[in-house]
This record gives C-alpha cells, structure tokens and sequence, in this order.
C-alpha cells in the first residue's frame, strides 16, 4: 500500500470511526499501524484525551481503526455510551474493570500508560493509583508529582514494577524544563524520568530536539506532537512532519538513544475529525522509523 492509498483508506476508517457505533472492527477495516516501527522496539498509540469528546470505548475502536495496538487512558473519560455516570480510572468496581480488559482483549489493544493522574505525597494515595495500574497491566504512570514525593514514588515503582513518568505541560507548570526534570530524578531509579510531550515544550519556547538530546537516558515515554508555530501557547497541533517541530530530526535522535518504548499520539486539535490527520501521523512515523531501520 502507498502513502496515497494509506490515506484514503484510513480516510475511510476515521469516517466510519467518527460515527461512534462502538461496533467491533474487523481485521479488514483496520489501517496498517506502524509495522516497521515495532520492529525498533517503538510502540505508537493514541492517548485517549485525543477523543475526550468520545467515550473511552469509542477511543479504544479508534485506536484500533488506525491499526494500533497501545493506548494510553487518561483519568475522568466517560466509560460508555451505555454508563457514561461511569469515569475511567482507579474508582471503577472490578466488575467493570473486568469489562474494561474484555474491551481491550476484543479490540487486540494493550493499554499501556494512564495519566496524566495525580501522585500525593501520601502512601495511601498513591497506592491505590499503582493498585489500579497493576490490575490493569499498565506499565507507565504519567504525572506531576511535587517535589517532596520521590522518595514514596521511588519504593512504590519499585515494588510494582511501575515506571512513573514526569510530564511537561507548558510554562509555568512544574516540569515545563527539562533542566527541572533531570535535577529531581538525579541519583533516582531509572523507572522515573520524562513523558516528553514536544508540543508542550514548543509551546514553552524549548526545542523538542535540544531537549531529547538533554533527557538521554531518561525519557520513559512521548506524548509525540507537531505544532504549526513556535514559542506560542495557542499553537495548535498539525499532521506530524508538517510542522515546526522537525520531527524527523527527533525521532532520529531517539533512535540514536537506542530509546524502546511508548509514543502515544496526543492530539489536541479538530477534536471531532480528527483521525485523517492522526493517520497521516502514523503514516509519518512509520515511514521515519523505516528509513532509520535501512541505515546501516
């Protein structure tokens, strides 16, 4: 399949995706995901805020019709059509939990990260997020800790074998600095480092690329964006590799890291269409991880 019938296939897929039926995707119906990214240990997916005026198990479908098979749950999403009184995260009962993972096995999804979510300086808080994580086979926790809990969050990622991943959003946020990032997980467990969201750090006037090359070593996972301006709050997000933030050249950079691990696509713009130009963002990041697999 070329670029042009990928696009319009997905095209077709986001149609049928858009009208929020909830119905069971077969294999035939599905895009082609990102197959020579897998084979470089990078994992694509939606964070599930790019369809926050969706229900969770419409966004696990369009996961699914883009042909991918991560996600990334956010807190507070309506579950269903069917309960939306009922909010994804660790209140849910374990009769729904149990429904929750049903969904997901159907759909061929792995849910893989949750957050961003609150982490308080208080055991029983932030056990019962990890409890949750565990439950539900999640391998990150992405959040904005406060300073003063790294020593709780260090034990508690060690005994679930969780990792915890600080994210950035804009200035003046706590972690909008890479520098801030690097100095609160210095001599930590390599469990904890960054959710590189680059849209954000666009938005705070830091380059996406000087910042990977700062976080080596310690970025746990993305939250992958291209903006259409640079150093603007109001920038909005644009098919990956259209914009201003040299996508290529970062994703270069990673590889070069030798980083395996989570991109969850996070896109924050034409929120009731947006999945043409979040398949044109696979295609992209597929094709990238391509080139990178050829050169010896």
């Amino acid at each position: 399949m070329d670029r042009r019938d990928f696009l319009k296939a997905t095209g077709m897929i986001a149609a049928a995706a858009a009208g929020g039926s909830g119905r069971r995707l077969c294999a035939a119906e599905t895009g082609p995901g990102s197959p020579h990214a897998e084979k470089i240990g990078w994992k694509l997916g939606c964070q599930a805020y790019s369809f926050n005026r969706f229900t969770w198990e419409e966004a696990v479908q369009k996961n699914r019709s883009l042909g991918l098979r991560w996600l990334e749950a956010y807190p507070g999403q309506k579950l269903s059509a069917e309960k939306p009184e009922v909010q994804f995260g660790p209140t849910m009962s374990p009769e729904i939990r149990q429904a929750v993972k049903a969904t997901l096995q159907d759909a061929g999804v792995n849910l893989v990260n949750f957050g961003v979510v609150g982490l308080p300086n208080d055991e029983a808080g932030s056990r019962a997020v990890f409890d949750f994580a565990k439950d539900m086979g999640i391998e990150t926790i992405v959040s904005e800790p406060t300073a003063d809990s790294f020593d709780l969050l260090e034990k508690l990622c060690e005994e679930y074998e969780i990792n915890v991943a600080l994210h950035n959003h804009p200035e003046p946020s706590r972690y909008w600095n890479p520098d801030t990032v690097l100095e609160v997980t210095k001599g930590r467990s390599k469990r904890i480092g960054a959710c590189a969201d680059t849209g954000h750090w666009m938005r705070s006037g830091i380059n996406p690329l000087d910042a990977v090359k700062k976080l080596e070593g310690r970025i746990v996972s993305f939250h992958l964006k291209d903006l259409n301006k640079y150093g603007r709050k109001d920038a909005h997000d644009v098919p990956w590799g259209t914009g201003e933030a040299d996508l290529k050249a970062v994703l270069a950079e990673v590889y070069r890291q030798g980083f395996k691990g989570v991109f969850s696509i996070e896109y924050e713009h034409n929120w009731l269409n947006s999945l043409p130009e979040i398949a044109q963002s696979v295609a992209f990041f597929d094709a990238v991880a391509a080139e990178l697999a050829s050169k010896p």
